[in-house]
Protein backbone atom coordinates (compact mmCIF):
# COMPACT_ATOMS: atom_id res chain seq x y z
CA UNK A 1 0.00 0.00 0.00
CA UNK A 2 1.68 3.61 -1.33
CA UNK A 3 0.43 5.16 2.41
CA UNK A 4 2.38 2.62 4.29
CA UNK A 5 5.18 3.01 2.26
CA UNK A 6 5.87 6.64 1.87
CA UNK A 7 4.40 7.24 6.25
CA UNK A 8 7.41 4.69 7.44
CA UNK A 9 9.76 7.04 4.95
CA UNK A 10 7.93 9.89 4.53
CA UNK A 11 9.35 13.61 5.76
CA UNK A 12 6.55 16.38 5.42
CA UNK A 13 4.64 18.93 7.46
CA UNK A 14 1.27 19.38 7.73
CA UNK A 15 -1.11 22.34 8.98
CA UNK A 16 -4.64 21.01 10.06
CA UNK A 17 -7.44 21.58 7.92
CA UNK A 18 -11.05 21.04 8.72
CA UNK A 19 -12.17 17.33 7.07
CA UNK A 20 -14.26 17.68 4.44
CA UNK A 21 -14.20 16.37 0.73
CA UNK A 22 -10.95 15.31 -1.08
CA UNK A 23 -8.62 17.89 -1.37
CA UNK A 24 -4.87 18.70 -1.82
CA UNK A 25 -3.03 19.35 1.46
CA UNK A 26 0.65 21.12 0.50
CA UNK A 27 3.34 20.87 3.72
CA UNK A 28 6.73 22.08 4.33
CA UNK A 29 9.12 20.91 6.67
CA UNK A 30 13.01 22.40 7.48
CA UNK A 31 15.09 20.12 8.81
CA UNK A 32 17.73 20.36 11.10
CA UNK A 33 20.35 19.90 14.39
CA UNK A 34 19.85 21.72 17.60
CA UNK A 35 20.50 20.91 21.13
CA UNK A 36 17.49 19.67 23.24
CA UNK A 37 16.77 17.86 26.22
CA UNK A 38 14.27 15.52 25.82
CA UNK A 39 15.30 13.28 28.98
CA UNK A 40 17.02 16.16 30.70
CA UNK A 41 20.24 15.59 28.96
CA UNK A 42 21.47 17.99 26.47
CA UNK A 43 22.20 16.77 22.88
CA UNK A 44 21.98 17.20 19.66
CA UNK A 45 18.64 16.21 18.03
CA UNK A 46 17.34 16.39 14.41
CA UNK A 47 14.57 18.38 14.67
CA UNK A 48 11.29 18.80 11.87
CA UNK A 49 10.51 22.75 12.60
CA UNK A 50 12.21 23.13 15.52
CA UNK A 51 10.47 19.68 17.20
CA UNK A 52 10.75 16.05 18.01
CA UNK A 53 8.76 14.34 17.53
CA UNK A 54 7.81 16.09 14.25
CA UNK A 55 4.09 17.43 13.66
CA UNK A 56 1.48 15.01 13.39
CA UNK A 57 -0.06 14.74 10.16
CA UNK A 58 -3.35 14.67 9.84
CA UNK A 59 -5.44 13.93 6.64
CA UNK A 60 -8.36 12.26 5.52
CA UNK A 61 -8.39 9.05 3.48
CA UNK A 62 -8.59 10.01 -0.44
CA UNK A 63 -6.78 13.10 -0.39
CA UNK A 64 -3.37 14.34 -2.02
CA UNK A 65 -0.16 15.09 0.17
CA UNK A 66 2.45 17.34 -1.49
CA UNK A 67 5.30 17.16 0.84
CA UNK A 68 8.60 19.62 0.21
CA UNK A 69 11.26 19.10 2.56
CA UNK A 70 14.32 21.23 2.82
CA UNK A 71 17.09 19.10 4.74
CA UNK A 72 21.35 18.64 4.99
CA UNK A 73 20.77 15.11 4.28
CA UNK A 74 18.98 11.93 3.40
CA UNK A 75 15.50 10.57 3.65
CA UNK A 76 13.19 8.05 2.31
CA UNK A 77 14.57 4.52 1.64
CA UNK A 78 17.81 5.40 0.36
CA UNK A 79 19.37 2.99 -1.87
CA UNK A 80 16.05 1.23 -2.72
CA UNK A 81 13.84 3.66 -4.23
CA UNK A 82 15.41 6.61 -4.44
CA UNK A 83 18.97 8.72 -4.16
CA UNK A 84 19.78 10.44 -0.57
CA UNK A 85 18.89 14.44 -0.51
CA UNK A 86 21.91 16.46 -0.77
CA UNK A 87 22.80 19.36 1.64
CA UNK A 88 20.86 22.49 0.94
CA UNK A 89 18.77 20.27 -1.44
CA UNK A 90 14.89 20.27 -1.43
CA UNK A 91 12.49 16.69 -2.49
CA UNK A 92 8.91 16.80 -2.90
CA UNK A 93 6.67 13.95 -2.43
CA UNK A 94 3.42 13.46 -3.35
CA UNK A 95 0.65 10.85 -2.56
CA UNK A 96 -3.04 10.03 -2.54
CA UNK A 97 -3.84 9.15 0.97
CA UNK A 98 -5.49 6.07 0.68
CA UNK A 99 -6.94 4.18 3.62
CA UNK A 100 -7.43 5.46 7.10
CA UNK A 101 -5.33 4.41 10.10
CA UNK A 102 -2.75 5.09 11.99
CA UNK A 103 1.07 5.55 10.61
CA UNK A 104 4.45 6.77 10.71
CA UNK A 105 6.94 8.38 9.14
CA UNK A 106 10.90 8.66 10.50
CA UNK A 107 14.52 9.46 8.70
CA UNK A 108 15.30 6.12 6.59
CA UNK A 109 19.38 6.85 5.98
CA UNK A 110 22.19 5.37 7.85
CA UNK A 111 20.93 5.49 11.61
CA UNK A 112 19.32 8.90 11.94
CA UNK A 113 15.84 7.97 12.93
CA UNK A 114 17.40 7.39 16.71
CA UNK A 115 18.10 11.27 16.33
CA UNK A 116 14.71 12.36 16.63
CA UNK A 117 13.33 12.32 12.94
CA UNK A 118 10.00 10.81 13.09
CA UNK A 119 6.34 11.12 13.64
CA UNK A 120 2.78 10.31 13.65
CA UNK A 121 0.80 10.06 10.38
CA UNK A 122 -3.25 10.14 11.33
CA UNK A 123 -6.18 9.65 8.48
CA UNK A 124 -9.52 10.21 9.46
CA UNK A 125 -12.16 7.87 7.63
CA UNK A 126 -14.72 9.26 5.04
CA UNK A 127 -17.66 11.51 5.97
CA UNK A 128 -19.69 8.14 5.33
CA UNK A 129 -17.82 5.84 7.05
CA UNK A 130 -18.22 4.74 10.39
CA UNK A 131 -15.75 3.06 12.68
CA UNK A 132 -16.69 -0.30 14.15
CA UNK A 133 -15.87 1.37 17.79
CA UNK A 134 -17.10 4.16 19.37
CA UNK A 135 -14.76 6.78 21.56
CA UNK A 136 -15.32 10.64 22.48
CA UNK A 137 -12.09 11.92 21.78
CA UNK A 138 -8.35 11.38 19.96
CA UNK A 139 -4.99 11.13 21.40
CA UNK A 140 -1.54 9.98 20.29
CA UNK A 141 1.48 9.10 21.93
CA UNK A 142 4.99 7.82 20.10
CA UNK A 143 7.40 5.71 22.13
CA UNK A 144 10.99 5.49 21.67
CA UNK A 145 14.16 4.59 23.15
CA UNK A 146 16.88 7.56 23.50
CA UNK A 147 20.74 7.11 23.72
CA UNK A 148 23.13 10.12 24.23
CA UNK A 149 25.82 8.67 21.96
CA UNK A 150 25.24 10.22 18.58
CA UNK A 151 24.15 7.99 15.47
CA UNK A 152 27.78 8.10 13.90
CA UNK A 153 29.63 7.20 17.39
CA UNK A 154 27.28 4.38 17.44
CA UNK A 155 27.71 3.31 13.64
CA UNK A 156 31.33 3.92 14.15
CA UNK A 157 31.43 1.16 16.75
CA UNK A 158 29.38 -1.30 15.21
CA UNK A 159 31.83 -1.06 12.24
CA UNK A 160 34.93 -0.84 14.26
CA UNK A 161 37.32 -4.26 14.92
CA UNK A 162 37.05 -4.85 18.22
CA UNK A 163 33.10 -4.47 17.69
CA UNK A 164 31.57 -1.92 19.84
CA UNK A 165 27.75 -2.25 20.74
CA UNK A 166 25.46 0.56 21.17
CA UNK A 167 24.94 -0.74 24.45
CA UNK A 168 21.06 -0.01 26.54
CA UNK A 169 19.33 3.31 25.87
CA UNK A 170 19.58 5.73 28.50
CA UNK A 171 16.52 6.69 28.63
CA UNK A 172 12.53 6.17 27.65
CA UNK A 173 10.66 8.69 26.01
CA UNK A 174 7.04 9.27 25.61
CA UNK A 175 6.14 11.75 23.80
CA UNK A 176 9.72 12.78 23.22
CA UNK A 177 9.92 13.39 26.93
CA UNK A 178 12.02 11.27 29.43
CA UNK A 179 13.79 11.62 32.64
CA UNK A 180 17.45 10.82 32.69
CA UNK A 181 19.27 10.43 36.38
CA UNK A 182 21.56 13.83 36.23
CA UNK A 183 23.09 12.52 39.38
CA UNK A 184 24.16 9.33 37.96
CA UNK A 185 27.17 10.35 36.67
CA UNK A 186 29.34 13.71 36.96
CA UNK A 187 27.67 15.94 35.01
CA UNK A 188 27.21 19.74 35.02
CA UNK A 189 23.68 21.58 35.76
CA UNK A 190 24.57 22.79 32.17
CA UNK A 191 24.20 19.34 30.34
CA UNK A 192 22.11 17.86 32.67
CA UNK A 193 19.38 19.78 34.62
CA UNK A 194 15.85 17.76 36.13
CA UNK A 195 14.63 21.40 35.73
CA UNK A 196 14.42 21.73 32.34
CA UNK A 197 10.82 22.22 31.13
CA UNK A 198 12.04 19.83 27.99
CA UNK A 199 12.28 16.71 29.88
CA UNK A 200 8.99 17.64 32.03
CA UNK A 201 6.39 14.50 31.81
CA UNK A 202 4.33 14.11 28.90
CA UNK A 203 0.86 14.20 30.04
CA UNK A 204 -2.60 13.55 28.26
CA UNK A 205 -5.48 15.32 30.06
CA UNK A 206 -9.05 13.26 29.99
CA UNK A 207 -12.21 14.50 31.05
CA UNK A 208 -14.45 12.11 33.66
CA UNK A 209 -16.60 9.98 31.91
CA UNK A 210 -15.08 10.35 28.51
CA UNK A 211 -13.87 7.02 26.62
CA UNK A 212 -10.66 8.14 24.63
CA UNK A 213 -9.03 6.60 21.54
CA UNK A 214 -4.95 6.33 22.09
CA UNK A 215 -2.95 5.99 19.48
CA UNK A 216 0.33 4.28 20.38
CA UNK A 217 3.26 3.82 18.39
CA UNK A 218 7.06 2.57 18.60
CA UNK A 219 9.88 3.92 17.14
CA UNK A 220 12.58 2.63 19.12
CA UNK A 221 15.90 2.12 17.94
CA UNK A 222 16.45 -1.22 20.12
CA UNK A 223 14.05 -1.90 22.60
CA UNK A 224 10.78 -3.85 22.85
CA UNK A 225 8.46 -2.34 24.98
CA UNK A 226 5.43 -2.43 27.60
CA UNK A 227 3.46 0.12 27.78
CA UNK A 228 0.65 0.28 30.45
CA UNK A 229 -1.54 3.10 32.25
CA UNK A 230 -2.30 2.82 36.38
CA UNK A 231 -5.91 1.63 37.20
CA UNK A 232 -6.93 1.62 33.34
CA UNK A 233 -7.60 -1.60 30.98
CA UNK A 234 -7.19 -1.15 27.12
CA UNK A 235 -8.45 -2.29 24.15
CA UNK A 236 -7.26 -2.87 21.28
CA UNK A 237 -9.21 -1.90 18.45
CA UNK A 238 -6.59 -0.99 15.88
CA UNK A 239 -2.95 -2.24 14.35
CA UNK A 240 -1.07 -1.24 11.80
CA UNK A 241 -4.27 0.54 10.10
CA UNK A 242 -6.16 -2.07 10.41
CA UNK A 243 -9.28 -3.25 12.54
CA UNK A 244 -8.69 -5.45 15.50
CA UNK A 245 -11.28 -8.03 16.99
CA UNK A 246 -11.05 -6.00 19.97
CA UNK A 247 -9.53 -7.81 23.13
CA UNK A 248 -8.47 -6.16 26.33
CA UNK A 249 -5.13 -6.43 27.88
CA UNK A 250 -3.17 -4.47 31.24
CA UNK A 251 -0.13 -4.25 29.22
CA UNK A 252 0.52 -3.15 25.64
CA UNK A 253 3.34 -5.24 23.97
CA UNK A 254 4.82 -3.22 21.23
CA UNK A 255 7.62 -3.24 19.03
CA UNK A 256 9.32 -0.81 16.67
CA UNK A 257 7.61 0.44 13.99
CA UNK A 258 3.94 -1.16 14.92
CA UNK A 259 1.33 1.12 15.38
CA UNK A 260 -2.10 0.53 17.44
CA UNK A 261 -5.27 2.04 18.55
CA UNK A 262 -6.81 1.52 21.95
CA UNK A 263 -9.71 2.58 23.55
CA UNK A 264 -9.14 3.41 27.27
CA UNK A 265 -12.31 4.42 29.64
CA UNK A 266 -11.73 7.87 32.32
CA UNK A 267 -13.70 5.85 34.90
CA UNK A 268 -11.34 6.01 37.67
CA UNK A 269 -11.43 8.49 40.71
CA UNK A 270 -11.13 12.04 39.14
CA UNK A 271 -10.07 13.82 42.33
CA UNK A 272 -5.94 12.49 41.36
CA UNK A 273 -3.80 12.16 38.35
CA UNK A 274 -2.50 7.76 37.11
CA UNK A 275 1.16 7.40 36.22
CA UNK A 276 1.82 6.36 32.26
CA UNK A 277 4.88 3.83 32.25
CA UNK A 278 6.52 2.11 29.41
CA UNK A 279 9.68 -0.71 30.48
CA UNK A 280 11.95 -2.25 28.04
CA UNK A 281 11.04 -6.16 27.56
CA UNK A 282 13.40 -8.70 26.09
CA UNK A 283 16.45 -7.16 26.82
CA UNK A 284 17.79 -6.96 30.68
CA UNK A 285 16.25 -3.85 32.03
CA UNK A 286 18.93 -1.64 32.36
CA UNK A 287 17.08 1.47 31.53
CA UNK A 288 14.51 2.83 34.00
CA UNK A 289 11.06 2.95 32.93
CA UNK A 290 9.56 6.07 31.13
CA UNK A 291 6.99 7.86 32.67
CA UNK A 292 4.07 10.25 32.02
CA UNK A 293 0.44 11.41 33.67
CA UNK A 294 -2.77 10.39 32.38
CA UNK A 295 -4.27 13.79 34.12
CA UNK A 296 -7.63 13.77 34.78
CA UNK A 297 -9.24 17.41 34.64
CA UNK A 298 -9.55 19.33 35.99
CA UNK A 299 -6.15 18.35 38.24
CA UNK A 300 -3.06 20.04 37.10
CA UNK A 301 -1.27 18.28 34.46
CA UNK A 302 1.76 18.51 36.30
CA UNK A 303 0.57 17.46 39.64
CA UNK A 304 2.53 14.00 40.18
CA UNK A 305 0.21 11.06 40.96
CA UNK A 306 0.39 9.71 44.72
CA UNK A 307 1.31 6.45 43.75
CA UNK A 308 4.57 4.59 43.46
CA UNK A 309 4.68 3.82 39.14
CA UNK A 310 3.38 0.11 38.44
CA UNK A 311 6.15 -1.91 37.22
CA UNK A 312 6.16 -3.74 33.39
CA UNK A 313 6.02 -7.13 33.05
CA UNK A 314 8.73 -9.49 33.66
CA UNK A 315 11.07 -8.56 31.08
CA UNK A 316 12.46 -12.17 29.78
CA UNK A 317 8.61 -13.53 29.95
CA UNK A 318 7.96 -14.48 26.66
CA UNK A 319 5.24 -16.49 26.83
CA UNK A 320 2.98 -13.13 27.37
CA UNK A 321 4.37 -11.90 24.49
CA UNK A 322 3.72 -14.44 22.17
CA UNK A 323 0.38 -14.53 23.88
CA UNK A 324 -0.62 -11.16 22.72
CA UNK A 325 0.71 -11.88 18.92
CA UNK A 326 -1.44 -14.53 18.56
CA UNK A 327 -4.72 -12.38 20.22
CA UNK A 328 -4.98 -10.01 17.43
CA UNK A 329 -7.41 -11.01 14.78
CA UNK A 330 -9.04 -9.47 11.85
CA UNK A 331 -11.95 -7.16 12.87
CA UNK A 332 -15.17 -9.57 12.24
CA UNK A 333 -16.64 -7.13 9.98
CA UNK A 334 -13.63 -6.56 8.05
CA UNK A 335 -11.98 -9.88 7.32
CA UNK A 336 -10.27 -10.16 4.24
CA UNK A 337 -8.96 -13.78 3.56
CA UNK A 338 -5.66 -14.65 2.09
CA UNK A 339 -5.42 -16.56 -0.64
CA UNK A 340 -5.49 -20.37 0.47
CA UNK A 341 -1.81 -21.18 -1.01
CA UNK A 342 0.87 -19.33 -2.38
CA UNK A 343 3.04 -19.80 -5.00
CA UNK A 344 6.29 -19.77 -3.01
CA UNK A 345 7.64 -20.14 0.04
CA UNK A 346 10.76 -18.04 1.41
CA UNK A 347 12.34 -19.13 4.87
CA UNK A 348 14.72 -16.30 6.71
CA UNK A 349 16.82 -17.86 9.03
CA UNK A 350 18.29 -14.91 11.46
CA UNK A 351 21.16 -15.18 12.84
CA UNK A 352 24.26 -13.19 14.23
CA UNK A 353 27.40 -13.78 12.57
CA UNK A 354 31.13 -12.78 12.14
CA UNK A 355 32.96 -11.77 8.78
CA UNK A 356 36.46 -11.06 7.94
CA UNK A 357 36.69 -10.37 12.04
CA UNK A 358 33.31 -7.98 11.91
CA UNK A 359 30.36 -9.11 13.54
CA UNK A 360 26.91 -8.68 11.52
CA UNK A 361 23.77 -9.98 11.30
CA UNK A 362 22.52 -11.92 8.56
CA UNK A 363 19.69 -13.54 6.40
CA UNK A 364 20.39 -17.59 5.38
CA UNK A 365 23.91 -16.44 6.09
CA UNK A 366 23.80 -13.47 4.18
CA UNK A 367 24.30 -9.92 5.32
CA UNK A 368 22.56 -7.19 2.98
CA UNK A 369 24.41 -4.15 1.83
CA UNK A 370 22.81 -1.74 0.02
CA UNK A 371 24.24 -0.22 -3.92
CA UNK A 372 25.40 2.91 -4.55
CA UNK A 373 22.51 3.30 -7.27
CA UNK A 374 18.88 2.62 -5.52
CA UNK A 375 17.76 -0.52 -6.95
CA UNK A 376 14.18 0.73 -8.65
CA UNK A 377 16.59 2.89 -10.63
CA UNK A 378 18.87 0.43 -11.41
CA UNK A 379 16.47 -2.34 -12.39
CA UNK A 380 13.70 0.34 -14.41
CA UNK A 381 17.18 1.75 -16.64
CA UNK A 382 18.61 -1.64 -17.27
CA UNK A 383 22.10 -0.78 -15.15
CA UNK A 384 22.90 -4.47 -15.14
CA UNK A 385 26.76 -3.95 -12.68
CA UNK A 386 24.86 -1.98 -9.76
CA UNK A 387 24.51 -5.19 -8.18
CA UNK A 388 24.76 -9.08 -7.68
CA UNK A 389 22.17 -10.68 -10.13
CA UNK A 390 22.98 -14.15 -8.34
CA UNK A 391 19.35 -15.09 -6.65
CA UNK A 392 20.04 -15.37 -2.80
CA UNK A 393 19.20 -18.18 -1.06
CA UNK A 394 15.75 -19.12 0.24
CA UNK A 395 16.53 -21.28 2.65
CA UNK A 396 19.11 -22.80 5.02
CA UNK A 397 20.23 -26.53 6.62
CA UNK A 398 16.89 -26.44 8.46
CA UNK A 399 17.45 -30.56 9.25
CA UNK A 400 21.34 -30.08 10.60
CA UNK A 401 21.53 -26.52 12.20
CA UNK A 402 20.49 -26.13 15.64
CA UNK A 403 18.74 -22.60 16.67
CA UNK A 404 19.02 -23.41 20.61
CA UNK A 405 23.11 -23.05 20.36
CA UNK A 406 25.83 -20.96 19.18
CA UNK A 407 26.53 -21.72 15.63
CA UNK A 408 29.68 -23.95 15.12
CA UNK A 409 30.30 -21.71 12.47
CA UNK A 410 29.45 -18.00 12.84
CA UNK A 411 31.32 -17.11 9.52
CA UNK A 412 28.73 -15.65 6.61
CA UNK A 413 29.10 -13.33 3.34
CA UNK A 414 28.19 -10.43 2.01
CA UNK A 415 25.87 -9.39 -0.81
CA UNK A 416 23.44 -6.98 -2.04
CA UNK A 417 21.77 -9.45 -4.67
CA UNK A 418 17.56 -9.49 -4.52
CA UNK A 419 14.64 -11.59 -4.56
CA UNK A 420 12.77 -11.46 -7.60
CA UNK A 421 9.19 -11.76 -7.37
CA UNK A 422 6.46 -12.93 -10.00
CA UNK A 423 4.06 -10.20 -10.28
CA UNK A 424 0.60 -10.89 -9.08
CA UNK A 425 2.15 -13.85 -7.27
CA UNK A 426 1.28 -14.88 -3.60
CA UNK A 427 4.15 -15.66 -0.93
CA UNK A 428 5.04 -17.12 1.47
CA UNK A 429 7.85 -15.80 3.85
CA UNK A 430 9.16 -17.62 7.26
CA UNK A 431 10.69 -15.71 9.56
CA UNK A 432 12.84 -18.20 11.59
CA UNK A 433 14.80 -17.08 15.04
CA UNK A 434 17.96 -18.98 16.25
CA UNK A 435 20.61 -18.59 18.86
CA UNK A 436 23.53 -15.19 18.88
CA UNK A 437 26.81 -15.39 18.91
CA UNK A 438 26.27 -15.11 22.65
CA UNK A 439 25.36 -18.39 24.35
CA UNK A 440 21.44 -18.69 25.50
CA UNK A 441 20.44 -15.36 23.85
CA UNK A 442 18.20 -14.94 21.01
CA UNK A 443 16.60 -11.92 20.35
CA UNK A 444 13.42 -10.40 19.46
CA UNK A 445 13.69 -8.91 16.11
CA UNK A 446 10.71 -6.55 14.64
CA UNK A 447 10.28 -6.67 10.80
CA UNK A 448 8.75 -4.19 8.56
CA UNK A 449 8.04 -4.66 5.04
CA UNK A 450 7.88 -1.87 2.73
CA UNK A 451 5.25 -1.28 -0.73
CA UNK A 452 2.81 -4.22 1.17
CA UNK A 453 0.25 -5.22 4.11
CA UNK A 454 1.17 -8.86 4.74
CA UNK A 455 -1.30 -11.19 5.99
CA UNK A 456 -0.07 -12.56 9.62
CA UNK A 457 -0.43 -16.23 9.09
CA UNK A 458 0.89 -17.59 12.31
CA UNK A 459 3.75 -17.88 15.02
CA UNK A 460 5.18 -20.75 16.67
CA UNK A 461 8.05 -22.59 19.22
CA UNK A 462 11.14 -23.25 17.78
CA UNK A 463 11.85 -24.96 14.69
CA UNK A 464 9.32 -24.28 11.86
CA UNK A 465 8.39 -27.77 10.20
CA UNK A 466 7.26 -26.90 6.54
CA UNK A 467 5.26 -30.33 6.69
CA UNK A 468 3.25 -29.26 9.90
CA UNK A 469 3.01 -25.87 10.95
CA UNK A 470 1.28 -24.57 7.65
CA UNK A 471 -1.79 -26.78 8.34
CA UNK A 472 -1.68 -24.80 11.53
CA UNK A 473 -2.27 -21.30 9.62
CA UNK A 474 -4.49 -18.83 10.00
CA UNK A 475 -6.28 -18.70 7.16
CA UNK A 476 -10.16 -17.64 8.48
CA UNK A 477 -9.53 -14.06 9.87
CA UNK A 478 -5.90 -13.31 10.10
CA UNK A 479 -4.98 -9.61 10.92
CA UNK A 480 -2.91 -7.64 8.03
CA UNK A 481 0.14 -5.39 9.15
CA UNK A 482 3.01 -3.85 8.06
CA UNK A 483 5.14 -4.82 11.20
CA UNK A 484 5.20 -8.01 12.97
CA UNK A 485 7.75 -9.42 15.38
CA UNK A 486 9.80 -12.29 15.40
CA UNK A 487 9.87 -13.78 19.27
CA UNK A 488 13.09 -15.74 20.23
CA UNK A 489 13.46 -19.23 19.41
CA UNK A 490 10.10 -18.62 17.65
CA UNK A 491 8.93 -18.56 14.17
CA UNK A 492 6.68 -16.09 12.22
CA UNK A 493 4.80 -16.89 8.69
CA UNK A 494 3.37 -13.70 6.78
CA UNK A 495 1.76 -14.06 3.45
CA UNK A 496 0.86 -11.13 0.75
CA UNK A 497 0.28 -10.41 -2.79
CA UNK A 498 3.11 -9.23 -4.91
CA UNK A 499 1.08 -6.59 -6.61
CA UNK A 500 2.96 -3.38 -6.36
CA UNK A 501 5.41 -2.51 -9.14
CA UNK A 502 8.84 -1.88 -7.83
CA UNK A 503 11.55 -2.75 -5.50
CA UNK A 504 10.57 -3.05 -1.81
CA UNK A 505 12.72 -3.05 1.26
CA UNK A 506 11.98 -5.97 4.04
CA UNK A 507 14.47 -5.20 6.93
CA UNK A 508 14.82 -5.47 10.55
CA UNK A 509 13.18 -2.32 12.28
CA UNK A 510 16.36 -2.44 14.73
CA UNK A 511 18.89 0.24 13.93
CA UNK A 512 21.72 -1.84 14.57
CA UNK A 513 20.63 -4.91 13.13
CA UNK A 514 19.27 -3.27 9.79
CA UNK A 515 22.83 -1.26 9.38
CA UNK A 516 24.28 -4.38 10.44
CA UNK A 517 23.22 -6.22 7.32
CA UNK A 518 19.66 -7.56 8.56
CA UNK A 519 17.20 -6.99 5.77
CA UNK A 520 16.26 -8.54 1.43
CA UNK A 521 14.56 -6.38 -0.76
CA UNK A 522 12.05 -7.98 -3.13
CA UNK A 523 11.73 -6.61 -6.80
CA UNK A 524 8.09 -7.37 -8.59
CA UNK A 525 6.77 -5.95 -11.64
CA UNK A 526 9.45 -3.44 -12.50
CA UNK A 527 8.52 -3.50 -16.20
CA UNK A 528 4.59 -1.84 -14.90
CA UNK A 529 6.73 1.22 -13.00
CA UNK A 530 6.11 4.52 -14.85
CA UNK A 531 9.12 6.98 -16.12
CA UNK A 532 11.24 7.63 -13.27
CA UNK A 533 11.69 10.88 -12.20
CA UNK A 534 14.70 13.00 -12.24
CA UNK A 535 14.64 13.78 -8.81
CA UNK A 536 15.21 10.61 -6.97
CA UNK A 537 18.35 10.29 -8.95
CA UNK A 538 21.93 11.72 -8.61
CA UNK A 539 24.25 9.10 -7.10
CA UNK A 540 25.77 6.41 -7.89
CA UNK A 541 25.52 5.71 -12.00
CA UNK A 542 22.76 8.28 -12.24
CA UNK A 543 25.45 10.84 -10.82
CA UNK A 544 25.19 14.49 -12.75
CA UNK A 545 21.34 13.68 -13.39
CA UNK A 546 18.66 14.74 -11.22
CA UNK A 547 17.96 17.79 -9.04
CA UNK A 548 20.09 21.01 -10.00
Amino acid sequence: MLLKLLALCLFTFLIYIPIAEARIRHYKWEIKYEYKSPDCYKKLVTTINGKSPGPTILAQEGDTVIVEIGTPWSDGTEGVTQCPVVPGDTFKYEFKVDRAGTYLYHAHYGMQRESGLYGSIHVSVPDNFTEPFAYDYDRSIILTDWFHKSTYEQATGLSSIPFVWVGEPQSLLIQGKGKFNCSSASLTADTCNTSNPECSPYAITIIPGKTYRLRVASLTALSALSFQIEGHNMTVVEADGHYVEPFVVKNLFIYSGETYSVLIKADQDPSRNYWMTTNVVGRPPNTTQGLGFLNYYPNHPRRSPPTVPPTGPIWNHTAPRLAQSLAIKAHHDFVVTPPTTSDRAIVFLNTQNRINGYVHWSVNNVSFTLPNTPYLIALKNKLHDVFNHTSPPEGYDSVNYDIYNVSKNPNATTSNAIYRLGFNTTVDIILQNANTMTVNNSETHPWHLHGHDFWVLGYGDGKFDMNKDPKKYNLVNPIRKNTVPLHPYGWTALRFKADNPGAWLFHCHIEAHFYMGMGVVFEEGIDKVGKLPSSIMGCGETRGVGRP
